[in-house]
């Protein structure tokens, strides 16, 4: 049998995954590492402005319309709210209207200061979703249970190691948002105590300790995968941006999604650079070599990826999955007109995939 062999260059980055910072706005983090660094970004994002809770109605029309519309992004449903008009009120069913989600809910802080009003953690979401979800902690659930429909996300038992209980398990597009906002919240509020309630879980507190709050292991290891795996979009850095114009603060894990690396992950015990990683990435070549007799892909590059997925021009996921020491195995794709995502700890980069 012929061999058939497609070699891409990919020469365009689609996703350089960093926001709109001001220049020198993270100087005193530079060269920090672990604990120090944490310690640096909280005296960067922890003085912000309280736009308080009621105040989030009005936020969200620059933070969370969908692009050219007045229609509500909610990450909990595919449901087409208009913005003011949909806002709960009572509800009864998914679709019935939005309210404002604490994705660290807030019995775990007792409803204080600013976390009960900051953006950066409170999503609009569809009121009967946001109900299902109440306080468990997010994870993942391999049999949990959906509202149908339009509802996103699913309830039930933890299939996550390091916790067995009920968990809420939102769509892959947003679990990496939901991840470096626990990354946020677990810097700027290092010195409240969340653990109570199911907060125990996902943080930890310790009084004799500076900084005293942190995340457990369970979900270091939980969020670390979601942001490694779902890396930042392009919603994320708008969002960003826009409640930083109201908030006065930023999200450092939007702006440098591989802070996660150097104070959780692996890269801890590194001192951090604003621009390392991120010229890196754009600076070394990447080659895709497709063997269409085997149906694998080999990735010629000095950047190690770690997943990809596969979509048709029509957007469906034709595969997904994990990167072995740069190469990919995957079933006979058929001919036509793909693009393949490949992801790094620090972002990813797309481009076409012709199969013939």
């Amino acid at each position: 049998m012929k061999k058939h062999f497609l070699t891409a260059i990919i020469v365009s980055f689609s996703a350089i995954l960093i926001a709109q910072a001001p220049a020198g706005y993270y100087d005193a983090a530079i060269e920090k590492t672990g604990t120090e660094l944490r310690l640096a970004l909280n005296s960067i994002i922890y003085n912000h402005t309280n736009v308080g809770y009621s105040g989030l109605w009005t936020l969200y029309q620059s933070t969370d319309l969908q692009p050219g519309t007045n229609k509500i992004w909610d990450i909990y449903s595919n449901c087409n709210f208009t913005y003011r008009t949909d806002q709960c009120g009572n509800y009864r069913n998914v679709c019935d209207c939005y309210n404002r989600e604490h994705s660290v809910p807030e019995s775990w802080f007792s409803g204080a200061q600013p976390m009960y009003a900051d953006a950066f953690h409170l999503y609009p979401t569809d009121g009967k979703v946001n109900g299902q979800r109440s306080n468990f902690p997010y994870g993942e659930c391999a049999n949990g249970s959906s509202l149908g429909g339009a509802a996103l996300g699913k309830l039930g038992s933890s299939t996550f190691s390091g916790y067995s209980s009920t968990v809420f398990e939102p769509i892959d597009e947003y679990k990496g948002d939901l991840a470096r906002t626990y990354f946020y919240m677990a810097t700027c509020y290092l010195n409240q105590n969340f653990t109570s309630g199911e907060g125990a879980v996902v943080f930890s507190f310790n009084n004799s300790d500076n900084p005293k709050t942190n995340l457990t292991s369970y979900s270091i290891n939980l969020f670390l995968k979601w942001t490694r795996q779902d890396p930042v979009s392009q919603k994320e850095i708008d969002r960003n941006n826009a409640i930083f114009a109201t908030q006065h603060n930023r999200n450092p894990f939007i702006d440098h999604p591989e802070l996660a690396e150097y104070i959780w992950g692996n890269h801890n015990g590194d001192a951090w650079n604003t621009n390392a990683d991120i010229v890196n990435i754009q600076a070394i070549p990447v080659k895709i070599i497709f063997n269409k007799e085997n149906s694998s892909i080999k990735i010629i590059s000095e950047q190690t990826f770690n997943q990809f997925s596969i979509v048709n021009l029509s957007g469906q996921m034709i595969a997904s999955g994990t990167i072995d020491n740069n190469f990919i195995q995957l079933n006979p794709l058929a001919n036509g007109l793909y693009l393949i995502t490949l992801n790094t700890d620090f972002g990813k980069i797309t481009q076409k995939l012709l199969v013939y």
